[in-house]
Order: C-alpha cells, then structure tokens, then sequence
C-alpha cells in the first residue's frame, strides 16, 4: 500500500514540475509579448525583432525557451524559419492570462487609466458593444496592425488600415460614421491615439481595447 501511494505521489511531483515548466517560460515580459505577436499571425525571428524592439540574438534566444516549452513552432519558408503559435488553445490561455491579471492587479488599472487621462477624452468601446452597432448603424471598424497580420486574420467587416498610414488614410473615411479603432489587444496603446486623432478631424471615434486574440474567444461562444 505504501508503495502505490508513494507512486501517486511521485506522479503528483511530476506533473507539478511539467506545469512549472509553462510557469517558467511564462515569467518574461518578452516572451509574453513574442507570444501575443504570433497570436497575430505568424513571423520571422525579423518580424519578431522589429515588432519587440529587441535584437535577433535575444529574440533567438527567446524563442528557443518558448520552443522548449511547446508553446511556439517553426515552418521552414526558403531561408527563412516562420514561427507560430504552437496551438490555438494558447490564444484562449493568452486571454484568460489577461483578463485574471487585469482583475487581481490594480497596477494595470491604473496603468492604462494614466494613459487614457493624457489623452483628450477618448472614448471605449467594448468587444460585444462593438459586435452588437457593427449590425445595426453605419459604424465602420478600422485594422490598425500590420497588413500582413491583417491579411492572416481579422474580425468580420473591419478594413485595414495600419497605424503608420492612418494619417494619410483619414480622410477616405466618412465624416458620417462612426469610426472604431483596434490593434492587437489590451496592451496596445495605438487604438486609444488612432481614436484621438480621428475625433481630433471631426470623426465620432472609439477605441475597442480588445483585439484579434479577444475576439477568436468570442466568437466562440457566440
């Protein structure tokens, strides 16, 4: 009898320290942003760099840990290594890893609220306020991330225009319409300065603090 409990209890060992391997690999701010980056869409170690700010070597390095872990992969394309999320369910983790932290840690509140405050009165938007004027007025959704992301995927009905030709692009909107504004998520501060500017030219503007990962979570239970 001894024996069959300490087997259960050596099992109960191993799988805590297969748990703290995720745990682990989790515990960089970077590897975090390198994860909600491919949530996106796929990217070279490049795209990753440019996107992250960091250079090639760290972003390797990286990028071997959240391999290590299961939680990224690769595709050879030509030279190139394209990585991607290594399941879809990482997406729906990423999202619950959000909303848990948002809710215990006071620090993110009051970390986004800082910044909203430095903007001229810039409006919210839920996921589900926007899904449910999306079918009943004129509002027009606009993709504020890279073409390609938005080409990989995009919510229903949104048109893609990035942040660094929205400029250029404002005034092919109509002055008429609402203008909702989105990037890749939470910790996307481009949705909040795309709606100042465009209230700043006359347009009914709105962020949506959601983004792509957000919404692939809603879309499933809806």
């Amino acid at each position: 009898m001894n024996t069959e409990f300490d087997s259960a209890k050596a099992l109960k060992d191993d799988l805590y320290k297969q748990l703290a391997r995720i745990g682990k690999c989790l515990s960089s701010d970077k590897r975090l942003e390198i994860l909600n980056i491919l949530a996106n869409s796929p990217k070279t170690v490049e795209n990753i760099a440019t996107s992250t700010d960091m250079n090639i070597a760290n972003v390797s390095r990286h990028l071997q840990i959240l391999l290590d872990a299961k939680l990224v992969k690769f595709n050879k394309k030509g030279t190139y290594a394209i990585y991607s999320l290594a399941d879809p369910e990482i997406i729906h983790f990423l999202s619950s890893l959000w909303r848990i932290s948002e809710k215990q840690l006071p620090d993110i509140s009051k970390l986004k609220e800082d910044f909203l405050n430095n903007l001229d009165d810039v409006k919210t938007l839920s996921l589900e306020e926007v899904m449910d004027k999306k079918n009943t007025s004129s509002m027009i959704l606009i993709d504020l991330r890279p073409q390609k992301e938005y080409e990989e995927e995009h919510i229903p009905g949104a048109i893609s225009i990035p942040i660094d030709e929205l400029d250029e692009s404002i005034r092919t909107l109509p002055k008429d319409a609402e203008v909702v504004a989105y990037c890749r998520g939470p910790v996307c501060a481009y949705s909040a300065l795309a709606a100042q500017k465009l209230q700043a030219q006359g347009y009914h503007a709105y962020r949506m603090d959601e983004g792509i990962t957000e919404w692939k979570d809603y879309a499933l239970n809806h």
